[in-house]
C-alpha cells in the first residue's frame, strides 16, 4: 500500500474495506461537521453500512470507475477525497473530498486533491476533472477556487436531501489549464504568491479566503510588518484571524491588493522573492489606495514549495 505525504506528519493512503472500523469511527468524529454534504456519510451508521460504502468503492476502483483514498493525521484517519467518478473512455472524471473539524485548517484536503488531479491528467491523460458541489457548501467552493477551478455553471434544484432541494455547482480544471510550464518550481512559487495576495480579496460581495494563507505557510511561519520602523511579528493566527474580522465586519470593504512586480531567486530547496505591490479599497467609507513591497522567503517541503516568513512595508 502506497503512502504519500502531505507534510504536517498528514499522510494520504488508500481506504479500504478493512479500514471499516477505523472509517466508522471516523464518521461518528466527522459526521456534524459534513452532513449535509457527505450524504453517504450518512449512510455509515454501524460496521456493516461502513464496511458496504467501502466495498463500494473497491468494486468501482476494479472496473475503473471510482477510488477512495483516506487523509491520516498523526496516525489518525481525519477525512479523505475521491474520484466519484472516472470515465477513462471519455476522459472526464470528478474529485470530491470530506474532513472532520480536526484536520481542517492545515490545507490537507487541497494537497490530497492536487495529488489526485496531477495522476488523472500526467498518469492517466484525463482531459477534465471535474467538482460538483452544493451552493451553500461554502468549505468545498473555497477547495476549487484554491485548485484553480472554472465554475461552469449551476444545475438548479438538482438534489433532494431531506426534504430540502439544492442547487448544485459544478467547477472544472482542463489539463492543458493544469499543465505546468518548463520552469515548475517557478511556476509553484507565483501560484502561491497569487493565493497569499488573493486571500484578502472582498470586492463585489465575495468572501475573503484568509484561510488559504495557512495552506501556502509551513505551520511554523512568521509574517512580519515593518511599517513606519513599527517591527510587528506574527505567527499565522495571529496574522489571520484579525484580519479575517476586518474584512467582513464591514471595516474594510472592496478591498484588493495585487502584485505589479516580482523579482525571484531559486537554489535548491529555498527561494525568495522581492514583489512590489499596490492595494485598494473602503476603509471605514473613506476609499485608500496604498503600495508597498513585500519579501518572500519560500521552502522545498514533501508536499511541494511553501512559504516559511514574509516581511512587509508600505509606502510612506
Amino acid at each position: 500500500m502506497f503512502a504519500l505525504p502531505l507534510g504536517d506528519d498528514a499522510q494520504l493512503r488508500p481506504l479500504e474495506p478493512s479500514h471499516a472500523e477505523e472509517f466508522l469511527a471516523h464518521i461518528d468524529r466527522a459526521r456534524p461537521h459534513v452532513d449535509p454534504w457527505i450524504p453517504w456519510a450518512t449512510f455509515s451508521t454501524d460496521l456493516a453500512s461502513a464496511t458496504a460504502v467501502l466495498q463500494r468503492y473497491a468494486d468501482r476502483q476494479a472496473q475503473d470507475a471510482a477510488r477512495i483514498y483516506g487523509v491520516w493525521l498523526d496516525g489518525t484517519l481525519v477525512g479523505g477525497v475521491m474520484f466519484t467518478k472516472f470515465d477513462a473512455a471519455e476522459g472526464v472524471c470528478e474529485v470530491g473530498c470530506w474532513l472532520e473539524a480536526d484536520g481542517a485548517g492545515r490545507g490537507l484536503v487541497t494537497r490530497a486533491c492536487r495529488a489526485l488531479i496531477d495522476w488523472a491528467f500526467t498518469k492517466r491523460g484525463m482531459s477534465r476533472v471535474e467538482w460538483w458541489v452544493a451552493t451553500g457548501n461554502d468549505r468545498s467552493i473555497d477547495v476549487a477556487r484554491r485548485l484553480g477551478m472554472t465554475r461552469d455553471g449551476v444545475l438548479r434544484g438538482r438534489s433532494a436531501y431531506r426534504g430540502v432541494r439544492r442547487d448544485t455547482e459544478i467547477w472544472s480544471v482542463l489539463r492543458d489549464e493544469w499543465e505546468r510550464p518548463a520552469s515548475s518550481d517557478k511556476a509553484e512559487i507565483d501560484a502561491l504568491t497569487r493565493v497569499f495576495f488573493g486571500a484578502f480579496t472582498n470586492t463585489a460581495g465575495s468572501r475573503p479566503d484568509v484561510d488559504a494563507i495557512r495552506e501556502v505557510f509551513v505551520p511554523q511561519g512568521r509574517i512580519i510588518s515593518n511599517v513606519g520602523g513599527a517591527l510587528v511579528t506574527y505567527d499565522l493566527d495571529a496574522f489571520i484571524e484579525p484580519r479575517r474580522e476586518m474584512l467582513t465586519d464591514g471595516r474594510l470593504t472592496e478591498f484588493s491588493e495585487w502584485e505589479v512586480s516580482e523579482r525571484t531567486e531559486i537554489f535548491g530547496s529555498i527561494a525568495h522573492r522581492f514583489s512590489a505591490y499596490r492595494k485598494s479599497g473602503y476603509l471605514a467609507g473613506e476609499w485608500f489606495e496604498g503600495s508597498g513591497a513585500k519579501t518572500t522567503q519560500f521552502v522545498r517541503t514533501p508536499a511541494g514549495w511553501r512559504m516559511s516568513s514574509l516581511l512587509w512595508d508600505d509606502a510612506a
